[in-house]
């Protein structure tokens, strides 16, 4: 219908029709015709030329509306703005072509039932044709909004609806919808009923086609808003409980120009919201760890933390400087990711944060943010199956060392500038066991501390090392190593 020269005809003269006939049997029924006398024929031939010239205007009319507004939704192509704002005023337009022409045929027809009649005759011509005017245009109203719903949904991709038109509102609807189903035909009924008497007829008759007129035009008005109302709601709900479950990939078409399509928007708006969200939120894991993630989340911007007790693990690349001089930067970087890439999984594996690279080097600490049921088992798992994936790459010679105690975990720096980190002996302590391991066959050394409390079964893998003076402590420390 919308692709059509006659697509907006047809909807001004199917309405239209309907209530002409409708107002012409009133009429009759009251006796009006008659009594115009002899002159009723002169009434008649009056009435059946205007349908004739309505008829003729109203294409015309609905044709240029057709051309301006939907010209670019039968080549297929994008609206502009200006085309846009046109096609979203296609109900309003196509009720003032048809309320102007019921207009134009109530003043016609009042005249002649004035100068053929008299003016009770006028008034109830007038009266009766107005009431089937404001039906009819209401009518066309919601079948033109139903109708052009596709035009309007493409329309609003471009226009968007940035304000609630007067004539789109859910209000609007719902007095044209009341105005129909009950307003003209209880005026109607009044105008029958109430002095002065409207033709010399029984009013039965009236009173009986004027109820079957509203419930008619009452399920007609009330199937269309609801459809018009209803559809795009059940929509909503259904991206809504997309996005409860935990879809952020959804979206709703806008195709309304009122509230409901400014409701959809902000369905849209919070989807894409939520999207960012989620991604700003993976990017932020990614660069510190989700267990971060969620302290930060939990905690907000404080510049504080706590001690605890924790098993820090650092690994670091053996003569990383022989090795920047021999390869090209890229190939550098391409073993440094694989590395990583092994130290991310097993760490993330054993309930690890991989809390910083540091150049060539990495630090993991079990134990912080979140708490850890055994943190010196799995950073020493952890510490073996490291050195396991490394070497059988067969690119990079490393060293690990581990160490368990208390230090701070917490944010650290300014309010501006963030950064969740540990603090304390025991990160100072895996970093100078690291030095030591790289000249140690299983490349691993762990401090006794950590081993000791350790699991049994963890502990039959480390044998007795020797007791080291690392560098910046005053006292030995006990180490252990991995067998290979």
């Amino acid at each position: 219908m919308l692709r059509t020269s006659l697509g907006f005809a047809t909807i001004g003269f199917g309405t239209s029709f309907c209530g002409a006939a409708l107002v012409m049997l009133l009429l009759w029924l009251q006796g009006l015709p008659d009594d115009l006398g002899p002159a009723s024929w002169v009434v008649l031939v009056s009435a059946l030329g205007y349908v004739l010239l309505a008829f003729v205007i109203g294409t015309v009319w609905a044709g240029y509306l057709q051309s301006r507004t939907v010209l670019w939704f039968v080549a297929g192509r994008r609206p502009t703005p200006k085309e846009a704002a046109k096609a979203l005023r296609i109900p309003r337009d196509l009720a003032v072509v048809t309320g102007t022409l019921w207009a134009g045929g109530a003043t016609v027809f009042g005249v002649l039932a004035a100068v053929f009649g008299s003016w009770f005759d006028a008034v109830g011509v007038v009266l009766m044709i107005a009431l089937g005017g404001l039906a009819t245009t209401g009518l066309t109203y919601l079948a033109a909004e139903w109708v052009a719903r596709p035009v309007q949904s493409l329309s609003l991709k471009v226009a968007g609806p940035h304000g609630v038109s007067s004539s789109t509102t859910v209000l609007t609807r719902l007095v044209v919808t009341w105005g129909l189903s009950s307003g003209v035909p209880l005026v109607g009924v009044l105008l029958l009923v109430l002095p002065p008497d409207l033709g010399d007829t029984d009013p039965s008759s009236s009173l009986l086609v004027l109820s079957l007129i509203g419930l008619v035009l009452g399920a007609l008005a009330t199937g269309l808003f609801a459809r018009a109302v209803a559809a795009p709601l059940r929509g909503l709900r259904l991206v809504l409980d997309r996005i409860g479950s935990g879809h952020r990939d959804v979206a709703v078409g806008i195709d309304d120009a009122g509230e409901i399509g400014m409701l959809q928007a902000s369905v849209n708006d919070l989807a894409a919201g939520l999207r960012e969200q989620e991604r700003l939120r993976d990017l932020f894991g990614r660069h510190v760890g989700d267990d971060v993630v969620r302290h930060a989340l939990e905690h907000g911007i404080s510049l504080s933390g706590d001690v605890r007790e924790v098993t820090a693990l650092f690994v670091d690349v053996a003569d990383s400087t022989t090795l920047a001089t021999r390869l090209p930067p890229d190939e550098v970087v391409r073993r440094l990711n694989r590395l990583f890439a092994a130290v991310v999984e097993a760490t993330n594996t054993h309930g690890g944060l991989v809390n910083k690279f540091q150049g060539d080097a990495a630090l993991c600490v079990f134990g912080a943010p979140a708490r850890h049921a055994d943190a010196a088992t799995s950073a020493l798992r952890t510490a073996r199956a490291i050195r396991d994936a490394v070497h059988g790459h067969g690119e990079l010679d490393l060293g690990i060392g581990v160490a368990t105690g208390r230090v701070f975990a917490g944010q650290l720096g300014a309010r501006s500038r963030l950064e969740y980190t540990v603090i304390g002996d025991a990160v100072n302590e895996a970093a100078r066991l690291t030095e030591h391991a790289k000249q140690l066959p299983g490349r691993v050394l762990a401090s006794g501390a950590a081993v000791e409390s350790a699991a049994e079964s963890e502990r039959a893998h480390w044998q007795r090392h020797a007791a080291l003076h690392l560098r910046g402590r005053e006292s030995p420390t006990l180490t252990w190593t991995g067998g290979v």
